[in-house]
């Protein structure tokens, strides 16, 4: 039993995280901790024992947990940390909030945030992955982040201390993202929130929107050269060569890569962890023995396997 701090919020033991993930698989976290404010959560990282990991858990859409679960205290934030607030062409905007919510927000306000608006997941993760969409990405637009350390000290990073690239940032696995600034160009909202309706229709007319994804779950192979930008973009992808390899539909137990966008995993109802894992394992080996590329996860994977039987 892990020796826990008092807190304002909520403790859970043995939360089930296939709860908590947009592909509904994984196993239970050791503690799930929901803090009540920034103060709670500072208070909590400083008093816990050093030796207990953390987790910070987003709106796990881009996540594989596996069936064994997490032995760790998964840090979850929630009211209080999804507000934004716009001033001039700069948007402060909680960790927790959607990352469509905040497009939407922002285009109502006039800020040109329309990248975000089909990207799933939630602005801490989207910031720690670099997420982009349509040319645009959060390297391009991020000023700064507030991020909790692990000793419970609250800090000020910059896009030079955060080292984006393609998929990739810095930031420390057990540091806790709770808000960050974005700059973009001032616009019409009409014309904004139009552009953002046609991306969604794009969206779900070439990506299974409906199933239970985890957005793509390859980078694009040649992606981006080590500054993350758009313009350092090229044209290879991940679902070209999976389909080259003849491996669109292709599925093992309840995981099958989509018919609809062959670099969408889906759980068609009843995957296991280690189906969604296997499968992706299975796709890098025969895309590589089909074209000598290797493959790289888009999507995060942690925790322990099922305990053996």
């Amino acid at each position: 039993m892990i020796n826990l701090p008092e807190v304002r919020g909520t403790l859970t033991h043995d939360k089930p995280l296939s709860q908590l993930t947009w592909l509904r698989v994984g196993g239970p976290a050791d503690v799930l901790f929901q803090p009540a404010d920034l103060q709670d959560l500072q208070d909590f990282m400083a008093a816990l024992d050093p030796d207990v990991p953390v987790f910070p858990l987003g709106a796990g859409s881009n996540l594989i947990v596996r069936d064994g679960g997490l032995r760790a205290v998964v840090i979850r934030l929630g009211r209080g940390f999804n507000g934004i607030q716009i001033d001039g062409n700069r948007a402060t905007i909680g960790a927790a909030m959607p990352d469509g919510m905040a497009a939407r927000k922002a285009a109502d306000a006039g800020l040109d945030l329309t990248f975000l608006r089909t990207i799933p997941g939630a602005i801490g993760g989207a910031v720690k992955m670099n997420a982009g969409c349509y040319g645009s990405y959060v390297a391009d637009h991020l000023i700064s982040a507030r991020v909790v350390l692990r000793s419970g000290e609250m800090v000020t990073l910059t896009p030079e201390d955060l080292n984006f690239a393609y998929r990739h940032s810095d930031l420390p696995d057990d540091a806790v993202l709770v808000d960050a600034v974005f700059e973009a160009e001032l616009g019409d909202p009409a014309e904004l929130n139009a552009r953002m309706e046609a991306q969604l229709a794009k969206r779900d007319a070439t990506q299974p929107t409906k199933d239970r994804s985890a957005g793509s779950t390859f980078r694009n192979p040649a992606g981006f050269s080590s500054t993350g930008r758009a313009d350092d973009v090229h044209d290879l992808k991940a679902w070209k060569v999976i389909d080259n390899a003849g491996l669109r539909g292709f599925s093992i137990g309840g995981a099958q890569m989509s018919e609809k966008h062959s670099n969408f995993m889906i759980n068609t109802g009843d995957a296991s962890a280690h189906d969604l894992e296997s499968l992706g394992e299975e796709v890098r080996k025969r895309v590589f023995q089909n074209s000598g590329i290797k493959l790289e996860w888009e999507i995060k994977r942690v925790g322990e396997p099922a305990p053996q039987k």
